[in-house]
């Protein structure tokens, strides 16, 4: 019997892809895009330079290099996990599709290349780079010990918007909006992450896992999933009024709310079947509106 072939290299590079859900970039890339437009206004009216062509580059660099090594720490922390989990366990570790080897190799060089760029950003950046690593990586290890897993990664991806904003600015001193932004940003995303962790509920408690379903049972977790997203649209109107935006972000608001609402509309206790609508299609539309809606409002300011 002779042995299987290896896979292509296109196959292996898809494999790596699918390893760290390129896909999922819609839900934090956006709100970094946003704020990095934000960041521009505000440096030009301090005098400074602004968002230029290279420095966006070395943005979205240090982006992808952060979720990459953070996505793929996860899955390789997560396989004995996965593997166990009937939804989970056709990911490409656990189902042997790709080496443990490769998701290592892509997960140290994407954190070697956000480390790259956060350096040719400037000190501050580079300064703020290993505690930023800290947070990515260490979330993965949160739901062995604590309920609290889902505001980790809420605050986790909360540090793109902050990491644009200083990467434009290049100084931590005035961070109103930049906060109310990453305070926005944790909040919908843990209020996310919380309803799609009731797919898991049974075996997580089965396994000894720790989640807000776990600890509150899903109406609980329903209940604060909607409070979480209650705070997203205060701190949104926060940063509205704090920064003197305009109409099209209040538009950009209010979309935000009616598809928050929505999204709880469309889920119940005795009803998880549009879970993967909500998670995915709802909250892509949530990022991209925001960001058509603050690119509307400093271009007509301009």
């Amino acid at each position: 019997m002779s042995a299987p072939a290896s896979p292509t290299t296109l196959t292996v590079l898809q494999r790596l892809a699918s390893l760290v859900r390129l896909s999922h970039t819609v839900f934090g890339l956006p709100f970094a895009l946003a704020a990095a437009g934000l960041a521009h206004r505000s440096a030009l009216a301090h005098g400074g330079e602004g968002l230029t062509l290279a420095r966006l580059g070395l943005i979205l660099l240090a982006f992808t290099g952060a979720r990459t090594a953070a996505m793929g720490f996860n899955r390789i922390v997560d396989r004995d996990i996965d593997a166990e989990n009937p939804r989970t366990a056709a990911r490409e570790l656990p189902a042997g599709l790709l080496s443990l080897r490769s998701a290592w190799a892509l997960t140290i060089a994407s954190a070697a290349l956000f480390v790259l760029a956060a350096w040719a950003l400037g000190p501050v950046p580079l300064a703020l780079s290993p505690i930023c690593l800290a947070v990515i990586l260490g979330y993965s290890l949160f739901k062995r010990f604590s309920w609290s897993a889902h505001l980790i990664l809420g605050i986790a991806l909360a540090l793109a918007p902050g990491g644009a904003w200083v990467a434009v600015t290049g100084t931590l001193a005035d961070l109103t909006t930049p906060l109310w932004l990453m305070a926005a940003v944790a909040c919908w995303v843990a209020g996310f992450d919380v309803l799609y962790s009731l797919q898991d509920h049974g075996f997580d408690r089965a396994r000894g896992l720790h989640s807000i379903p776990v600890r509150f049972g899903v109406r609980g977790a329903l209940i604060l999933s909607a409070l979480l997203h209650v705070v997203t649209v205060a701190a949104l109107l926060v940063v509205h009024v704090h920064a003197g935006l305009g109409a099209w972000h209040g538009v950009g608001l209010g979309l935000i709310a009616a598809i928050l609402v929505y999204e709880h509309a469309i889920i119940g206790p005795g009803d998880l079947r549009r879970i993967d609508r909500a998670f995915f299609d709802l909250n892509g539309y949530v990022s991209l509106a925001y960001l058509a809606c603050v690119g509307l409002d400093l271009w007509l300011a301009a």
